[in-house]
């Protein structure tokens, strides 16, 4: 038997990365306690369950515990919580969930792989039937149980942002009466507002009800079940509440074993995932992201990162050489019948950042005006106001925003000026871009200015 790996988190990061280590080392003993009940599946998918756009749970589920077991030789323990990790001692030491019983484990290698949690404040009433927060496939279930068995008709949503605008769209494809709460003055906050509006738009022309501005005070029931959310302006009735105001990492593990910490409380790891312990990695939603355009550490939890950074983290720790590159903030969300994509950084956070930049921003087709049944589209670039790099790009419309902000994610990554965007060779026929992309006609437009 070769070196034991043991790897705390059993989604993403986690899976990803036993998989890798597998592939490097095939004596090697590997070890995977993952808290919840399922493994290795989708948790950008939960809200189109939910919403019944994915017929069944197994849909998302990507690999069962026997397949990794069978196949990888990987063993997995679910409803198992690590409830401590021991540096000093290479060792951690895991609770059965189902039995109440613990016991310790060594390892060569440890990687933490904890992911985040629901942020979900101590209002009165949290604790009432109905009230939920939506982080993994056990929420997803107990949502999807809850509109099936309690006859809700009204939906309240606290929360704008990505996951808080997926499930307005979900429960208003169930044909439930929804309303969308929000502190800050505009949803989808990582937006402009000006693009923003466009979201909120789409919203309300759907019937779906958007209320800014708003402090929650309290969440109220009858009888133990939640009927309503009082917010310091009004009160707005509900037979099921959603808190989607936003994620944390899980890093009191790593912070009670002496494991540094950076932004926002997640876990500081180098460009291969090592932690300031020897021996320990981390990676996916409870470890920090290097951000290529801020230069500096981040903290962006999405899928696709959380599975870059756990195989790089089991390459390392198999014995290969990977390096993350980081990210650049790209991110898209379908709301309704719109598409809002956007990467790199948005006005706010250059003003943040002290940033001299400048402003392109347009309104354009997706593909050539003369073909039928084009659709508008919204485009906005940021660009340094010296050296003219791109900074960042959002873009809001029915089709085509995918395209183009993979466009200016690569550029981004690339370090182009805006300027160098009309050089590109970007595919062309009539049902599917102008002569002149919309990427390029803004660049176009930059150059004038």
């Amino acid at each position: 038997m070769g070196k034991r790996f043991v790897i705390i988190g059993g989604d993403a990061a986690g899976m990803s990365a036993a998989s890798q280590i597998r592939r490097l080392q095939a004596d090697a003993e590997i070890l995977a306690f993952e808290k919840g009940s399922t493994l290795s599946y989708a948790q950008c998918g939960l809200p189109y369950l939910i919403g019944g756009v994915v017929p069944e749970a197994k849909n998302l589920i990507a690999r069962t515990p026997e397949e990794f077991r069978d196949k990888y030789r990987i063993q997995v323990f679910i409803r198992h919580e690590v409830t401590k990790i021991l540096p000093e001692e290479n060792a951690v030491i895991v609770k059965n969930l189902a039995e109440g019983s613990e016991e310790g484990f060594s390892y060569d290698t440890l990687l933490i792989a904890t992911g985040g949690h629901a942020i979900f404040p101590q209002w009165e009433g949290r604790d009432l039937e109905g009230v939920f927060p939506l982080k993994n496939m056990d929420d997803a279930l107990r949502i999807q149980g809850w509109v099936q068995k309690k006859n809700v008709a009204k939906v309240v949503i606290v929360g704008g942002g990505y996951i808080g605008l997926e499930m307005a769209e979900a429960f208003h494809h169930l044909k439930k009466e929804v309303a969308v709460l929000d502190l800050a003055p505009q949803v989808a906050g990582t937006f402009d507002p000006e693009l923003a509006q466009l979201a909120q738009q789409e919203l309300e022309q759907n019937g779906i009800r958007v209320a800014l501005n708003e402090e929650v005070v309290a969440l109220r029931g009858e009888k133990g079940r939640v009927t309503g959310v009082e917010t310091k302006t009004g009160f707005y009735p509900a037979d099921l509440v959603l808190v989607a105001i936003g994620i944390l990492p899980n890093s009191e593990l790593a912070k009670d074993a002496g494991i540094e910490l950076g932004v926002k409380g997640a876990i500081r790891v180098d460009d291969q995932m090592r932690t300031n312990r020897p021996n320990i990695y981390a990676a996916g939603d409870c470890a920090v992201h290097y951000h290529r355009v801020k230069g500096t550490e981040d903290y962006i939890p999405l899928g696709t990162t959380a599975n870059k950074q756990g195989r790089i983290a089991g390459t390392n720790m198999g014995g290969g050489e990977a390096h993350f590159a980081g990210v650049v903030g790209s991110a898209i969300m379908k709301v309704l019948n719109v598409a809002m994509g956007r990467t790199g950084l948005s006005e706010r956070e250059a003003k943040h950042l002290n940033i001299p930049y400048e402003v392109v921003s347009i309104r354009s087709r997706d593909h050539a005006g003369y073909y039928p049944n084009g659709e508008r589209l919204h485009l906005k670039l940021l660009y340094h106001k010296e050296n003219r790099k791109l900074l960042g790009a959002q873009i809001v419309g029915k089709h085509g925003v995918d395209k183009r902000i993979d466009v200016i994610a690569t550029a981004l990554y690339a370090g182009l000026t805006i300027d160098q965007l009309q050089e590109l060779d970007l595919s062309y026929a009539p049902p599917f871009n102008s002569v002149w992309d919309p990427v390029q006609q803004a660049s176009t437009v930059a150059g004038r200015s």
